[in-house]
């Protein structure tokens, strides 16, 4: 009987050291796999990272970087293989791809409390289930070099609040010379076209899918005069090119008005450059209209074996600590933490102002499983209509027959 209760014992401290940890007692390893390579932010997110290590030991958190270019596939080639992180971040348009075949793992029940703290929670939720927390937002605004306007006859503090004034500015500098260009056109760059034709589409007053999910509705009229518009702009005064070199290209005082994020500001900031410019809301028809709104979002893989302590890291990387910690070291205009965008940082800056009044005319793409599949076809429409000289109305009819059988096969 000696035997057999000091075996029990042995057996009984055996578990309670396992339950502490990993193997033998010692940490577990959580893995996750996220998109910030920039030698800017990196250290930044390796600083929250040790700092939780720190304050729970018996955790390891292991860094998986991805790129934009190939993210998507890499993290579609581990969910199906079976190999998938325990979190791995998402943009927001891709949440519902992987929650709908039952990859992610399902928050509502932890995370029900935390909703009225945070902006964002729509794109990841499927089925009245939270699949997704938000992270990091990020909306687009104009920028307009103001050195540039000095030049035209157009006042110095010109405003563009809607198409027609948008239109009249880019030409205006346009017309200063031929190696200025009034608009930055975005050039074929995956995951980025379409977010500069979708503000046009949205305040127009189109849309892409029906409110009810089940058509497709982009070729409309509303969407033929957004996408002439935007077609205008870009063959009259536009400079095509990637979004780096537009950025590029802007800050040299080549380009009176681009479209770009906050990562423009970051640039700006962290390189001292004495940039004259101004940053404005994105103009609709007549009024002020809407921008394209995406952001960073943290999952947890339904194969997972560590749900638990990786939500408590998650609820750790998304306080109002840790993203301003972020949002300062990337120049970020707008994190999901409410609490955090209510900092001085934020509201001290002009600039800063710009963003978070433009998130609340902001929308996230249609909530579809197909979403990235979607995307894929509103590039190739757009990249038919702006530089293979194919006629918008075909062509955006072809694009909503192509978006309605991708509908049509998740029913």
């Amino acid at each position: 009987m000696k035997k057999v209760y000091q075996a029990v014992i042995a057996l009984a401290l055996l578990g309670a050291l396992i339950s502490c940890g990993g193997p033998q007692g010692g940490p577990i390893t959580i893995e996750w796999w996220q998109f910030w390579t920039d030698p800017a932010i990196k250290p930044t997110i390796e600083k929250i990272v040790s700092d939780y290590e720190i304050l729970n030991p018996n955790v390891k958190i292991k860094l998986t970087d991805l790129t934009w270019g190939n993210g998507h596939e890499k993290i579609v080639v581990a969910f199906s293989s079976g190999t998938a992180p325990d979190m791995v971040e998402l943009g927001s348009d891709w949440i519902l791809e992987f929650a709908s075949t039952e990859h992610l793992a399902p928050l509502s029940k932890d995370v029900t409390a935390d909703t009225a703290n945070f902006y964002g929670w729509a794109p990841g939720i499927y089925n009245n289930e939270i699949y997704a927390f938000p992270w990091i937002l990020g909306t687009r605004v104009l920028y307009i070099n103001l050195a540039l306007i000095k030049q035209t006859d157009l006042d110095s503090n010109f405003y563009p609040t809607n198409w027609e004034q948008l239109k009249i500015l880019c030409y205006k500098i346009d017309s200063l010379g031929e190696d200025i260009y009034g608009f930055g056109s975005n050039a074929a760059e995956k995951h980025t076209l379409y977010k500069k034709f979708l503000p046009f589409l949205w305040a127009g007053g189109g849309r892409i899918i029906s409110k009810d999910g089940k058509y497709a509705v982009i070729s409309s009229d509303k969407g033929y005069n957004a996408l002439q518009f935007y077609k205008e702009l870009s063959d009259s005064c536009g400079m095509i090119d990637t979004q780096r070199r537009l950025d590029d290209a802007f800050l040299a005082g080549k380009i009176g008005v681009i479209i770009s994020g906050d990562w423009l500001l970051k640039r700006i900031k962290n390189e001292k450059l004495n940039a004259d410019i101004m940053t404005a809301l994105i103009p609709g028809p007549e009024y002020p209209g809407k921008s394209f709104v995406g952001g960073e979002y943290i999952s947890i893989s339904s194969q997972s074996k560590y749900k638990t302590e990786a939500l408590k890291f998650i609820k750790y990387l998304t306080n109002c600590e840790s993203e301003l910690l972020f949002c300062k070291a990337n120049y970020s205009a707008n994190p999901a933490n409410k609490e955090a965008a209510k900092d001085k940082f934020f509201n001290d800056d002009l600039i800063l102002q710009t963003f978070i009044k433009q998130m609340s005319l902001s929308s996230f793409p249609p909530p579809d499983p197909q979403w990235v599949y979607i995307e894929e076809v509103i590039e190739a429409m757009l990249e038919d209509v702006l530089f293979n000289g194919k006629p918008i109305p075909e062509t955006m009819y072809n694009a909503r027959n192509k978006i309605q059988k991708l509908i049509d096969e998740n029913k």
